[in-house]
């Protein structure tokens, strides 16, 4: 079993107006990249290094479930599935089993207690 504890990553949050989303955000002194409106996901660093990530829900439902997204970086790939394995041992919701995702890394998708969307994730290879 793979004893790294994972570690909070970034926030994620459905934005069903970006524009508007990223211009209050704006006013709080985030700082986002010309043209991040026209993007499909914008992310903003926050002090201790946690990113506030933006991502584009025009429907504005929130499909029964939570609006933000917590993103918690396991160290590895192996972190990932020994972290879904403990999760689902004591019956905690499952939305996506751990699987290999094209931008390269291991990636896993829960809902907390409240219906919240908890992404575990790691990447594929180690950092050089």
């Amino acid at each position: 079993m793979n004893d790294v504890t994972p570690r909070m990553d970034a926030i994620g949050v459905s934005s069903s107006d970006l524009t508007a989303s990223l211009a209050f955000y704006r006013l709080l002194g985030l700082t986002f990249p010309a043209g991040a409106e026209e993007l499909p996901h914008v992310e903003a660093e926050l002090a201790g290094g946690i990113r506030l990530m933006f991502d584009p829900d025009p429907s504005g439902d929130d499909r029964g479930s939570g609006r933000v997204s917590l993103a918690f970086l396991c160290g590895d790939a192996a972190g990932v599935d020994a972290t879904y394995e403990k999760l689902t041992a004591v019956g905690h919701q499952c939305v996506m089993k751990p699987w290999d995702a094209e931008w390269g890394q291991r990636y896993c998708v829960m809902r907390d207690p409240d219906g919240n969307q908890v992404d575990l994730f790691a990447p594929l290879t180690p950092a050089a």
